[in-house]
């Protein structure tokens, strides 16, 4: 069974850059709807239900959204309730939760991405462009984890020799500025090693040289032909603005032309693209499984 993880990172890109720029830039209720469900399924089908707490928060965040926005924008003329002589619209809570549907599909495309995308990958990606720049974007990934768990680690040592209690504000606040202190001096001492040894290695003295395990497979083919084919009709409907939808000042009605139609049955094909990799070849590693 090949993993979503094991395609070639160029098909990874391109994939994650079409269906997250499509869901950045169209409002569509209908594309908004089906690039928030795709993008939960396809995190949960690669993480699991781990980070209840994320999850949580990710919640809390759309719904805060949702409501922040007609507490502050007034615009629509269906009028629900006044609330301290301003009116609470209709049109300003459609568009708040569109906005928060956007943002969070943004998000966990964005995680399911980081998940995927190893720094070894990124490398590969952009290495051939600019090697510079592929460097650092590994080494900032590779440093982000790196961070995190040495934070943790400094922030128990703090806690187990009794520098601050977690049931005072004040010494909770003295010791994160602390344990913010140590990380800082911590990340530029690490960076310095890593420049001495980087030189000691003779980084930069000579002509660089491209090593890479990744090529393309047959299912990197016609995972990629796949993308390009949806991205070609998807473009088309949103050319001919068969995907144009208003929210102001009155919720315009969706044109259910054939142009239409064809896009929103093309965005949900984009969007569970790898849900259906991942289901086809389990469903082919469970046969193979049967034969033997």
């Amino acid at each position: 069974m090949r993993k979503l993880e094991e395609y070639n990172p160029i098909v990874i890109f391109v994939y994650f850059l079409i269906v997250t720029g499509f869901a950045m830039f169209i409002m569509d209720p209908v594309i908004l709807g089906l690039s928030l469900l795709g993008s939960l399924t396809l995190f949960f089908m690669i993480d699991g239900f781990h980070g209840a707490a994320s999850h949580i928060t990710a919640l809390v965040f759309f719904v805060v959204m949702a409501i922040v926005n007609p507490l502050f924008n007034h615009n629509g003329v269906t009028i629900l309730f006044f609330l301290n002589n301003n009116p609470i619209t209709l049109e300003a809570l459609i568009y708040g939760i569109a906005s928060s549907a956007m943002i969070i599909s943004v998000v966990y495309r964005f995680r399911s991405f980081s998940k995927i995308m190893t720094s070894d990958k990124m490398l590969y990606l952009f290495g051939a462009l600019s090697p510079k720049f592929s460097l650092i974007i590994s080494m900032s990934l590779r440093y982000i984890p790196m961070f995190i768990a040495q934070t943790k680690k400094i922030n128990r040592s703090q806690k187990a020799l009794g520098l601050y209690k977690e049931d005072n504000a004040l010494d909770t606040i003295k010791g994160g500025l602390r344990v913010f202190s140590v990380m800082t001096t911590w990340a530029l001492e690490n960076g310095i090693i890593t420049a001495d040894s980087m030189s000691a290695r003779g980084y930069g003295t000579g002509r660089r040289t491209f090593f890479s395990i990744f090529r393309f497979r047959k299912n990197d083919i016609i995972f990629l032909a796949a993308t390009l084919a949806l991205f070609g009709v998807f473009l088309a409907g949103a050319i001919v603005h068969a995907l144009d939808f208003t929210y102001y000042p009155a919720i315009g009605k969706t044109d259910l032309s054939v142009m239409s139609v064809l896009s929103y049955i093309t965005y949900a094909l984009l969007s569970f693209l790898p849900v259906l990799a991942i289901i086809k070849d389990n469903i082919k590693w469970k046969y193979f499984l049967s034969k033997t």
